[in-house]
């Protein structure tokens, strides 16, 4: 990480970001973490005065319009934020020579394979989360700096924002049942492993798109009980299909029902694989349990 001299990182209020700059810490280097009320990454005159300030020599891209149901309300915003700013970002960073780092998602993927998706595998979105964030892909690329990055992961949570786990425990402790779709399937991703795992991938200076989770995988329903029970909640929680839980939510995003990542690439470079998500999440709810969640 030494060749990298001035690290800026956007989405800066973000938990993704957040764990960033933690892992950026503990190997005492510093970022300089910008939200969107210091930088608007949709605001082209806002990106170029960012690298004109602080001429990065590496850009981290976490902004993102992260609510997926809300995305499907909210299309403009979504292409806006998670696909055209990318554009703008990257034609920025090609002109200073700024290696960029980009996060995506699993839901780029239409989630009808049964074995885990490569990074050439043809992608085909099925909401507008997904489609925006496809479309971020594609203007990094066509605008490509010199060199890039983009990390697909999933089922993203950590310390700092929203996430599953937190939903899901803070709904228990209010009482009343819970119901969690159990036919959808994924890999849960802590944030302090994904960040690391991205900067183990630029020690390599790695370019080019990587799928990156925690390793293993599980169900939504899976994930909820295995939370409950590391943060010792006892709740009334039951199974439901997507099916069912398209019924009782109309409005909700269509989620891939099969969406875990192939992570060997991964593993075979760095020599490693990332943690099980039960070791992550039994981390996480330790780490919360000394100071609450935010």
């Amino acid at each position: 990480m030494g060749m990298y001299d001035s690290i800026v990182i956007t989405g800066g209020r973000g938990m993704l970001a957040q764990a960033i700059v933690a892992a950026l810490a503990a190997r005492k280097l510093s970022a300089v973490a910008v939200d969107r009320a210091a930088v608007d990454v949709t605001r082209e005159a806002d990106v170029r005065k960012l690298f004109a300030v602080h001429q990065p020599t590496l850009l981290i891209n976490c902004a993102a319009h992260t609510k997926v149901d809300l995305c499907e309300d909210e299309t403009e915003k979504a292409n806006a934020i998670n696909g055209h700013a990318v554009g703008v970002v990257a034609r920025s960073a090609r002109e200073h020579g700024t290696f960029v780092v980009h996060y995506s998602t699993d839901f780029v993927f239409d989630g009808s394979g049964r074995s885990p998706y490569r990074p050439d595998h043809p992608v085909g979105p099925l909401s507008a989360y997904g489609h925006s964030k496809l479309l971020g892909e594609r203007l990094l690329q066509e605008h490509a700096p010199p060199e890039w990055l983009i990390v697909r992961t999933a089922w993203l949570y950590g310390r700092g924002g929203p996430s599953f786990p937190r939903t899901i425990v803070e709904r228990a402790r209010k009482g009343g049942p819970l119901k969690v779709v159990n036919d959808q399937i994924g890999s849960p991703t802590y944030t302090p492993d994904l960040a690391q795992a991205t900067l183990d991938l630029l020690d390599r200076r790695e370019t080019g798109i990587w799928h990156l989770t925690n390793s293993g995988q599980t169900s939504w329903f899976d994930f909820a009980r295995s939370a409950l029970g590391y943060f010792k909640v006892n709740a009334n929680i039951s199974p439901v299909t997507t099916a069912e839980w398209f019924k009782m939510r109309p409005k909700q995003a269509t989620r891939p029902s099969y969406s875990v990542l192939d992570v060997e690439p991964f593993t075979r470079a760095v020599g490693r694989p990332m943690r099980h998500w039960e070791e992550a999440l039994r981390d996480f709810a330790s780490n919360v349990g000394e100071g609450g969640f935010s």
